[in-house]
C-alpha cells in the first residue's frame, strides 16, 4: 500500500510533524519551532493553509504537480490530496500551517461562504505569491489564533475568536487570489467554478449510477454554452480539454476512494463505470499506473 497520511481531523497533521495539540477543531503548526520531520502526502478530510517562505520541490496536488512560489500560501480542502510521500528524508521548514474541520464552521455564514474563496479548488493550480507586507499581516494573525488557542480552553465563545481570525485571514488570501487573475482570465476561473460545482452536484446526487459519466455536451448544457464555445473557454482558462477537466475530476475521486478503503470494483461501481476492467483501463490512461499498482506504489 502506498504510505499515505489521512488527515482526517487537523490534529493528524499535528502530531505527523510532532507538533502540540491545542483543539480538537483547529491545529496550528508553526514550522520554525518543529525539529526536521518527514515528508507525507496527504489524503484531507479537512481545510488548510499551508503559509510558507518556501515549499518542497515537485509537490503533488491533485493530478497535478506543484511548484510553489516563496512566500506564499497554498491552500487544500476536504477530499484533495496533496503532499509528497514519504521516502524517509527529513526536512525543516519556515511558517505556518493553519488546518480546521469543517465543524468548526457549522451552522455558520462561513459554512455557505467557504465555497467562494476559489483558490480551494484543484483548478487553481498556484500559489497564493504574498508581498512582504501581506506575509506580515497573515503570520501575525495566525500566531494571535495560536496565543488564544494556548491562553483558552474550548468554549463557544472562543470559536467564534478563532472564527473572526480565520475568516480575516480568508479574505486577506482572497484578495491575494484576485490579484493574481487578470480580469481576462476570471470569465475562465468563474466558469471553472461553475464547471466544478456541476460535476460534485453531478456525483453527489449519484447520477453517474444511472447515466455513466457526465459529458462536454451534457456539461455545456447545464451551464448554458454551446459545445464548442465551452471547450473554447475551458481550453483557455487551463490549457486542456473539457473532457480532459471531467477525466481528472474523476480521477481524484478515484484516488480518494482507494486510499480510503474501497476495493477497485467498489470504487468503478461508484464512479458509473459499467464493468472493472473499463475503469482499470481508464485509471492507467491517465495515470500511467493501474489501481492495483497505484495502490502498492
Amino acid at each position: 500500500m502506498r504510505n499515505i497520511l489521512k488527515v482526517e481531523t487537523p490534529n493528524d497533521y499535528a502530531r505527523f510533524v510532532e507538533a502540540p495539540v491545542l483543539h480538537p477543531l483547529v491545529s496550528i503548526v508553526h514550522y520554525d519551532e518543529l525539529a526536521p520531520f518527514r515528508h507525507s502526502l496527504n489524503n484531507y478530510g479537512v481545510y488548510g493553509l499551508f503559509i510558507q517562505r518556501q515549499f518542497p520541490k515537485d509537490l503533488s496536488y491533485g493530478m497535478k504537480t506543484l511548484q510553489a512560489s516563496d512566500g506564499s500560501i497554498i491552500a487544500v480542502a476536504p477530499g484533495q490530496i496533496g503532499g509528497l510521500e514519504d521516502n524517509g528524508e527529513r526536512i525543516s521548514l519556515s511558517g505556518w500551517a493553519l488546518l480546521w474541520s469543517p465543524e468548526l464552521m457549522h451552522g455558520t455564514p462561513l459554512e455557505h461562504q467557504i465555497d467562494q474563496y476559489q483558490f480551494f479548488s484543484y483548478f487553481f493550480d498556484d500559489s497564493l505569491r504574498m508581498e512582504p507586507d501581506e506575509w506580515l499581516s497573515i503570520t501575525q494573525l495566525v500566531a494571535q489564533m495560536k496565543q488564544e488557542l494556548m491562553g483558552h480552553a474550548d468554549s463557544p465563545s472562543l470559536r467564534i475568536i478563532l472564527l473572526g481570525y480565520l475568516h480575516l485571514i480568508l479574505d486577506y488570501s482572497n484578495r491575494i487570489y484576485l490579484r493574481q487573475i487578470s480580469a481576462e482570465d476570471k470569465i475562465g476561473n468563474d466558469l471553472l467554478k461553475r464547471f466544478m460545482n456541476l460535476l460534485q452536484q453531478y456525483f453527489r446526487e449519484n447520477r453517474q449510477l444511472t447515466y455513466g459519466l457526465p459529458t462536454v455536451a451534457y456539461c455545456a448544457s447545464e451551464l448554458a454554452y454551446s459545445p464548442r464555445y465551452f471547450g473554447d473557454i475551458v481550453g483557455k482558462a487551463t490549457g486542456g480539454t473539457a473532457i480532459g477537466f471531467i477525466h481528472n475530476y474523476v480521477i481524484n475521486q478515484a484516488k480518494s476512494l482507494l486510499m480510503n478503503g474501497h476495493n477497485i470494483s467498489e470504487t468503478s461501481r461508484l464512479l458509473g463505470f459499467d464493468y472493472p476492467h473499463h475503469f482499470t483501463r481508464f485509471f492507467k490512461r491517465m495515470t500511467g499506473l493501474t489501481p492495483s499498482e497505484f495502490l502498492g506504489k
